[in-house]
């Protein structure tokens, strides 16, 4: 029921503004939801992407790894999570082999990194991500308690691993440990997906994406939604709802009026409205707060990456006869070794596309074949995802979008056929109209359309998960890691600590500090 005041008011239904939503409805909160677009999810939605193809994308975000499965449980989501039985495969310098990592099969892994001429670095892979592990297990537990300081969690950690992977640059780590160049550089893409960072990045911000993608739920897993992204942020919607809260799409926020209630302005369906909140939550980024207060200004926030999405008729057939199914079935990465990836991104910070572009693909369907109609699963015809890393929303400055588009697009083709012993362009899928089913989405794409940054798919830089040495934990907003620097105002998306990826634990964390304001 539509009211004039609530006691929270949360602008961006994306996934955390929905689970923030429910845990508030859940202790009793008036709360409302407005969304600028005419569904929920944000970046986690699943999309018929091409007209007349009975296929359901997941068509920003597309693994999981982060969601506590606390938050499932405490909100009891209808989400299904699917492992992939490989992590990855990574074909050789000329393509014709590669390492196969099988995670239900190790002496098969071990015959694969003798294969690639890395026998010496099997052990050392075992022990490094045994570590990694570690740090998960004593890391992952804190992510929905108030901020632990810096030297609480050097000391959870220990002198070694906090040296290794919080003090020196991740590539400076890599390579201490490992010999293999290919080796090397498939532990590094970890550290470099959405960020845009040299391999011995002195600023660390390299370190911070390599945690996130290790500590997901105790095991770094990342894993395929079933039914797609979409299917995750419709049950937490649903949960919403159900508990009480209200949730308001085509509603675009035009401003909100500092003061105790604050206002906020917005239209609906072309009429302009009114409410009011004693709390705001936002699930925006920090500039887009900024702008709706009336301080608008000039950011250095850019992403570095580009997506394409493609529907095939069948899985393409690579260079080194590995079984598609396997190569495909984890994480396919393509010229992303460790020295190409330096070799990338010093070409992207001269403005230039790298070339070859570092790229990895996904293919959804293998796991989860719900997301094809059942003519699409009868054909054969899979879904790639293709994630290419070091193209820094710098790139398009100054140049026609479209022409940029279409430019990232054919350096992403050109990497992907220099792995395959055939042209992918031959196998993609014509929709309705006789298009082929491939779409690309730049920074600029993701900035147009879902209001990050720069395409930052993480809204800023990532944060370490924990208070940096000397701050001040003195209000609920800041020991939870939502503080927004407003009176009132608290972040619940990504641009809060311990934010970024599908994970909602920020708004979990800014749900507990509003009920811990009103203690």
């Amino acid at each position: 029921m539509t009211q004039a005041n609530y006691d929270v008011a949360i602008i961006g239904g994306g996934h955390n503004g929905l689970v923030a939503a429910a845990y508030l409805a859940k202790a009793g909160k008036s709360v409302v939801v407005l969304e600028q677009h005419d569904v929920v999810g944000g970046a986690a939605v699943s999309t018929k992407t091409f007209e007349g193809v009975e296929a359901r994308l997941s068509r920003y975000s597309y693994l999981v790894s982060l969601l506590p499965k606390q938050v499932i449980e405490d909100l009891d989501l209808e989400v299904e999570l699917a492992p992939r039985r490989y992590g990855s495969f990574t074909p050789t310098l000329d393509g014709k082999s590669g390492l196969l990592i099988d995670k239900s099969d190790a002496a098969a892994t071990k015959a694969s990194f003798e294969a690639v001429g890395a026998g010496d670095d099997f052990e050392t892979w075992n022990q490094f991500y045994a570590n990694t592990e570690v740090i998960a297990q004593k890391l992952f537990s804190t992510v929905l308690e108030p901020l632990r300081t810096e030297q609480e969690v050097a000391d959870l950690l220990g002198p070694e691993l906090w040296s290794d992977f919080f003090e020196r640059p991740i590539g400076e780590t890599i390579e201490k440990n490992f010999k293999s160049d290919l080796v090397r550089g498939v532990v590094m893409t970890d550290a470099v997906i959405g960020t845009f960072a040299s391999n011995q990045d002195e600023s660390l911000q390299a370190n911070k994406c390599f945690l996130y993608h290790v500590i997901g739920n105790e095991t770094g897993d990342w894993n395929i939604p079933v039914g797609g992204m979409g299917s995750v942020t419709t049950s937490m919607a649903k949960r919403a709802k159900e508990l009480g809260a209200e949730l308001r799409p085509d509603c675009q926020v035009t401003a909100i009026d500092s003061g105790e209630p604050h206002a906020i302005r917005f239209v609906e369906k072309g009429a302009e409205h009114s409410i009011t909140a004693d709390v705001i939550l936002a699930n925006v980024a920090k500039p887009t707060l900024d702008a709706l207060l009336g301080h608008a200004g000039k950011h250095n926030i850019e992403g570095a990456q580009v997506k394409v999405n493609m529907l095939l008729t069948r899985l393409p057939k690579l260079k080194a006869g590995t079984d598609p199914i396997a190569a495909f079935g984890g994480t396919l990465h393509i010229n992303e070794m460790f020295e190409q990836l330096q070799t990338a991104y010093d070409q992207a910070s001269q403005g230039e596309i790298p070339n070859p572009l570092p790229c990895e693909i996904y293919c959804h369907s293998i796991t989860d074949p719900s997301i094809l109609g059942p003519e699409l699963r009868a054909s054969g015809a899979q879904t790639l995802t293709v994630f290419a890393l070091h193209t820094p929303h710098s790139l398009l400055a100054g140049h026609d979008h479209d022409q940029m588009r279409q430019a990232l697009e054919d350096a992403a083709i050109e990497s992907i056929n220099s792995v395959l012993a055939e042209d992918v362009r031959d196998l993609l899928f014509v929709d309705a109209n006789g298009k082929p089913c491939i779409e690309t989405k730049t920074t600029q794409d993701l900035e147009d359309a879902l209001g990050l940054p720069g395409g930052n798919i993480f809204h800023a830089p990532l944060s370490w998960p924990y208070a940096s040495a000397g701050a001040v934990l003195d209000t609920p907003a800041t020991r939870w890691g939502v503080d927004s620097g407003y009176q009132g105002i608290y972040f619940c998306g990504s641009t809060a600590v311990r934010g970024g990826a599908v994970s909602g634990i920020a708004g979990h964390n800014a749900a507990m500090a509003v009920l811990e304001q009103d203690l």
